[in-house]
């Protein structure tokens, strides 16, 4: 549908909604262009506090996967006529506890009456126009390196389900709690480079790599059993707790996909798992992967080399 909107023009839009990227990118002047975003969905935990805090940090996600630090935030809330508004209360309160970690002023927001709660943001951020993170411009060569493990959509299946074992839980909660930016802070301190990234959320790490591949004119080789994955998140694709976006996002992206025959198929189907609040997947020089992947280790990011981009083949990603 995009596609079909009037293109607009302006030399100071760097990124738009054309690149697929996972924010716009506007200059302000020679060393100062804002970041913004817009996300927010329905709850996929009991606790609203939680939920809260999930929507907080999904919506910052955007803003450092450009590179850039966020400043303010604009909440987007939906709730019902009949809910209980120390709900709504402990929704904004966890969301609220997230910006103020992030250094982000929430200065306002908007809401509406409906049937179906909803919770989350639009961020704005800063970052310098010659320096942010695009998702089209990885190089061959790069390595590929993810900073959060995977498997939050069938875990979140799983809960809606009462059939997910509460460590389960509390593993998936502690990743989709933590904020992304630690890594753009060791990335900035320890003047790594970065050639192109994203985050890894809706669309699960397939479809987040074919539209790095497809923009950067490149193939990419994912390692399958280097990504970390978390506690229960196999035995729920083994149990059939599979979210319907796990097979949206399959039924559209594996014709994108050559695999090597040894590829555990539980982990396969992980690899299109929808992520909320997921990690960051950064092309970076691979001579300095393994720096990036130490210095990320001792701030308390559990980042991971899981593959690299190489030239152009017939597919834009292979599994191995």
């Amino acid at each position: 549908m995009l596609g079909k909107l009037a293109r607009q023009h302006d030399e100071n839009l760097l990124v738009g909604f054309d690149t697929a990227d996972d924010a716009a990118v506007y200059r302000l002047s020679d060393d100062l262009a804002l970041v913004q975003t817009v996300d927010f969905f329905t709850p996929i935990v009991d606790d609203p506090y939680i939920f809260g805090q999930i929507a907080a940090v999904n919506s910052l996600s955007d803003v450092y996967a450009m590179g850039g630090m966020p400043m303010t935030a604009l909440a987007v809330s939906c709730f019902p006529d009949s809910g209980d508004l120390e709900v709504l209360g402990q929704m904004l309160a966890g969301g609220l506890s997230k910006m103020q970690e992030a250094g982000c002023i929430v200065a306002g927001g908007h809401s509406v009456r409906d049937p179906e709660i909803k919770l989350g943001y639009s961020v704005t951020g800063r970052v310098h126009p010659k320096k942010f993170w695009a998702n089209s411009k990885a190089k061959v060569g790069d390595a590929l390196v993810l900073t959060k493990p995977i498997g939050t959509g069938v875990i979140s299946t799983a809960i809606k389900k009462g059939k997910a074992k509460q460590e389960w839980i509390d593993g998936a909660v502690a990743s989709m709690t933590k904020l992304n930016n630690r890594a753009v802070e060791v990335i900035h301190q320890g003047g790594f480079t970065v050639h192109a990234a994203t985050d890894i959320t809706g669309f699960g790490i397939i479809g987040h790599v074919r539209e790095m591949a497809n923009g950067s004119k490149s193939t990419i080789r994912i390692e399958a059993e280097q990504i970390e994955v978390l506690r229960g998140a196999l035995e729920c694709v083994r149990a059939g707790f599979i979210p319907g976006g796990l097979n949206t996002n399959r039924d559209f992206a594996e014709c994108c996909v050559a695999y090597q025959s040894n590829v555990p198929e539980e982990l396969k189907a992980l690899l299109y798992d929808p992520q909320t609040a997921g990690g960051l997947l950064l092309s970076v020089p691979s001579e300095i992967a393994k720096g990036i992947v130490a210095a990320m280790e001792v701030a308390g990011v559990p980042a991971v080399r899981i593959g690299e981009v190489l030239p152009k083949a017939e597919k834009p990603i292979e599994v191995i």
